[in-house]
């Protein structure tokens, strides 16, 4: 057996150390007053971390999965639950046809820019030509990560590259009490995912690349991509037990396939369409189909002009707001095209000589 490599974990912290992450969620003067009732609270939370109560609510997981006697996290079982009545929704002809937009800026006028993202106006566009074409949208924002209370994308921790079964769908690695990693929004985020039958993700370049909540989300989705959906055969996270099934044969289920998509990227100085090409390859790969070339957009706004005057430039370009509503078009032309079964797909079928 491929043996597992060790040695790079920290140490615990120490009590005194503990003590200092807890309290810097009670730095408003306005907690002195309960600062006994949270000296009882910190008390139980070094239990948890010192136990590892990583999910200290579960159940048996019950017929379906591989050991219906291991116990599962109750959130995760529930995650699950919603994402199966989702998928069977989507499959049933009778639903309306859906579209996810996805707002990748980490800006908006609620915290510290004081103004909204060019992202979102362009989302707003796609949205109202979705709506003439009576095709329902979901508006994902993800700049809500940075206006929000206590909303959390928490980073992937790589579980594939030790096995693939190792990676859960939908990820069971958080959340994580015992280590205060809770409030992960990825549990919702997936749920969204499978509700549609599009998705167009439009967002903005920040140096080269796209911006960190856009990133912390597609790296939380590897799970939709041959993603375990039975925790009970691994037991949770053993890394032996995911090796083995991995070596035996593992047929990396595509959890998302089957969707269209549509891409908007913008930037002001560089790095468009290495985003953009970064952006299609993933999604092509997770076995979504592109709603063609008028669907994969990559333009720039206000090209070396002020950051000031960036809004205006948008405001000017009536080529660009034109070529971001016919994205939308596209793309829902796709999914009518994809509902009644006339979608071209010229790789449908073909099994992969490399799954990986």
């Amino acid at each position: 057996m491929t043996p597992i490599r060790k040695g790079q974990a920290p140490a615990a912290l120490s009590r005194s150390v503990f003590h200092e992450r807890f309290m810097e969620s009670f730095m408003d003067p306005a907690f002195k007053a309960e600062a006994e009732a949270i000296s009882r609270v910190e008390a139980i939370a070094w239990d948890a971390y010192q136990e590892g109560r990583k999910a200290p609510r579960t159940r048996k997981a019950g017929p379906g999965y591989a050991d219906p006697d291991y116990d599962l996290s109750v959130e995760w079982l529930a995650t699950k639950a919603r994402i199966e009545q989702t998928q069977a929704a989507w499959q049933d002809p009778a639903t309306p046809s859906r579209v996810l937009l996805v707002c990748g800026s980490a800006r908006n006028d609620g915290t510290c820019p004081g103004e909204i993202s060019k992202t979102f106006r362009m989302v707003q566009w796609a949205e109202e030509t979705l709506a003439q074409a009576q095709i329902q949208t979901d508006v994902l924002d993800l700049s809500l990560l940075t206006s929000s209370y206590h909303l959390n994308i928490h980073p992937c921790k790589g579980c594939v590259s030790t096995a693939m079964p190792l990676c859960h769908w939908p990820c069971s690695c958080y959340p994580n009490h015992a280590l205060g990693q809770t409030s992960d929004w990825m549990n919702e985020i997936y749920e969204r995912w499978t509700a549609a039958h599009a998705v167009i993700i439009v967002t903005p370049v920040y140096w080269y690349q796209s911006p960190s909540p856009l990133k912390l989300m597609m790296d939380r989705l590897v799970c939709a991509d041959g993603g375990n959906p039975d925790p009970t055969s691994t037991h949770g996270k053993k890394a032996l037990e995911a090796k083995a099934l991995e070596l035996q044969g593992w047929d990396y289920p595509q959890h998302l396939a089957g969707r269209a998509y549509g891409l908007v990227v913008h930037g002001d100085v560089a790095g468009i369409e290495g985003v953009r090409r970064g952006l299609s390859d993933w999604l092509d790969w997770m076995g979504l189909i592109d709603a063609g070339s008028q669907a994969r957009l990559d333009r720039y706004v206000g090209y070396y002009a002020p950051y000031a005057t960036s809004h205006d430039a948008l405001d000017a370009d009536a080529p660009m707001q034109a070529e971001v509503r016919n994205v939308a078009s596209a793309v829902a032309n796709a999914v009518k095209a994809l509902r009644d079964g006339t979608l071209s797909h010229p790789g449908k079928g073909l099994s992969r000589p490399r799954q990986k």
